[in-house]
């Protein structure tokens, strides 16, 4: 009888001792998400046998672009370079002709990629053990170079700063889940769930329809986790197949760096259930369309006091020129909140979203909705934003126009308290439209950057000459045989 004690003593003695190893293990080891240094880095990849790094950077419409490399070769100072005609490529990957102030550079020069390692994480649907890292982009002189997403973020986040405001943001992503699609002539379906019929359409908050998908959403939770992409909430919206992901509140970079994790992540793990997840707009034409509601509240830098709110509670006068800067620049910012052609089909009347500037209580009809809260929760809803943005510059966008509004005083309309998206439309209504408000609006050069205002409208302007190339079925529909 000795032996199984002394064996079971001997189990019991490995267990204690491979617990204590792994209290030693450091907490930047073990943490799923970013590192402070390179040393950190190295240890960290090693400690996951991570043998493959993905350097990637957002382009303007929010595609992961960059090189993959063996480990060793991240770690051993290696230049990681980018063409700059990548940030001038529209949605299709053509090359728009130069017009008005868009330029090419003539050498089409490298940009270089600068890791970012707090941003450093695992990719967890491959199967080697890989790693991808988001990088800012520096001119050869060492200088952020303007017109790219991150830097355009990071200049309106250090116009806040310089007034002693931090902006603290929590964005909401539509998308639909959509059976698999290789002819784009014919219209989206939804996909097939676990009960083996499509979804419908009005399963708002329904648990049910939540459920049809119960192995993807686990996917999707266990890569997020493995990301250190923190979930808030997750429900069935509206549309047949459409769900909605709330993010915690936070730093709008780190935010605009977690959505563009999850829609790799959601596109990932849809795919390994034979289906896809798209935030287009508008995906289904009689169906709502995707947006990426964007929450936002600005705290003083210094105390943590929300300055939307006085000491007693009250609405301050900041709070009101917020709105006040929202209501009279978003239209001339929309380009950013609707980049493509497909986005103005979902800022439409009757289709839960808004078609104005209107703001209000509790009112989900209006552009800039004042959700329900204490006085430190105060915040402002902005409702326009499409999911099919890039979440740097609709971020940047969005917090842009508060800006400008409080250093300029802006007074806001009285708050609407009635139906507010109904009737007519009072914003673009088109993308050429948008781009010519974004490109005559001067108060934008000095927080977006002029050159990144004529890049992004030369860019706009190529994506709307793809679009007129191709015909469409309402044209052959009613113009084939009656003009």
């Amino acid at each position: 009888m000795a032996k199984p004690v002394k064996a079971v003593k001997s189990a019991a003695e490995k267990a204690i001792g491979t617990k204590q190893k792994r209290k030693q293990i450091p907490d930047y080891i073990k943490t799923p998400l970013g590192v402070k240094s390179w040393d950190e880095a190295a240890e960290w990849l090693a400690y996951r046998n991570i043998e493959d790094i993905e350097c990637i950077t957002p382009d303007l419409a929010g595609v992961p672009r960059g090189k993959m490399m063996p480990t060793n070769k991240f770690t051993s100072n290696t230049a990681l370079a980018l063409p700059s005609a990548l940030f001038r490529k529209t949605i299709s990957g053509d090359y728009p002709e130069e017009s008005g102030d868009f330029r090419y550079d003539p050498n089409d020069g490298d940009l270089k990629l600068m890791p970012d390692l707090s941003t450093l994480c695992a990719v967890p649907w491959e199967s080697d053990p890989t790693a991808a890292v988001i990088c800012d982009l520096v001119d050869p002189n060492g200088e952020a170079v303007g017109y790219t997403p991150r830097a355009v973020l990071k200049h309106v986040i250090a116009a806040y700063a310089e007034k002693g405001w931090t902006p603290v943001v929590a964005p909401e992503i539509e998308f639909y889940l959509v059976a698999r699609n290789t002819d784009p002539d014919y219209p989206l379906q939804p996909p097939t769930g676990r009960s083996g019929r499509p979804i419908a359409g009005g399963q708002a908050y329904s648990i049910a329809g939540i459920n049809e998908f119960d192995e993807l959403i686990d996917d999707i939770y266990h890569f997020s986790e493995a990301q250190g992409l923190e979930i808030d909430t997750l429900i069935h919206e509206e549309g047949p197949s459409q769900l909605e992901i709330n993010l915690r509140h936070g730093d709008p970079l780190a935010l605009a760096d977690q959505v563009f994790m999850f829609k790799r992540t959601l596109r990932e793990a849809a795919l390994k259930h034979d289906m896809y997840a798209t935030f287009m707009a508008k995906p289904i034409q009689s169906a709502a369309g995707s947006a990426m509601h964007i929450h936002q509240s600005v705290v003083d830098s210094k105390t943590g006091e929300n300055i939307f709110s006085n000491p007693d509670g009250s609405e301050s006068d900041l709070f009101r020129s917020f709105i006040g800067g929202m209501q009279h620049y978003i239209p001339r910012a929309l380009v950013m909140l609707a980049p493509y052609v497909n986005s103005y089909r979902r800022l439409a009347p009757d289709m839960a979203a808004p078609v104005n500037t209107a703001w209000g209580y509790d009112n989900r009809t209006t552009a800039f909705r004042i959700p329900t809260s204490d006085a430190r929760a105060r915040r402002v809803e902005n409702r326009l934003p499409g999911s099919d943005a890039n979440p740097y510059l609709a971020l940047a966008a969005s917090l842009a126009c508060g800006y400008l509004g409080m250093v300029n005083g802006l007074v806001p309309t009285d708050p609407t308290s009635t139906t507010a998206n109904e009737g007519e439309i009072s914003l673009p209504r088109g993308l050429l439209e948008a781009v010519s408000l974004m490109e005559e609006e001067e108060a934008f050069g000095s927080i977006l950057g002029r050159e990144f205002i004529a890049n992004y409208a030369g860019v706009k302007r190529g994506e709307f000459e793809t679009f007129m190339q191709v015909i469409s079925p309402w044209e052959r529909e009613f113009l084939l045989m009656n003009v």
